[in-house]
């Protein structure tokens, strides 16, 4: 399960601080999640993340493997 809770406040300086918030915010979020759950979630934000920066997306991608 993924809880949902607020986003923490991040100063405009981003301190240590910051990303101690924004760590502990995370692991309450996915701390009772399953994997796939966890994967699905990942999948999401990350599409939201490169829509965002106007980039094109591909769920299909995998990175080729060098032979």
């Amino acid at each position: 399960m993924i809880h949902e809770i607020t986003k923490p406040e991040i100063s405009p300086d981003f301190t240590i601080e910051d990303i101690h918030k924004i760590r502990e915010w995370s692991y309450e979020r996915l701390k009772d999640a399953t994997l796939e759950e966890r994967r699905a979630d990942t999948a999401r934000r990350t599409e939201e993340a490169v829509r965002r920066m106007g980039l094109a997306w591909d769920p299909d991608y995998t990175e080729a493997t060098p032979e």
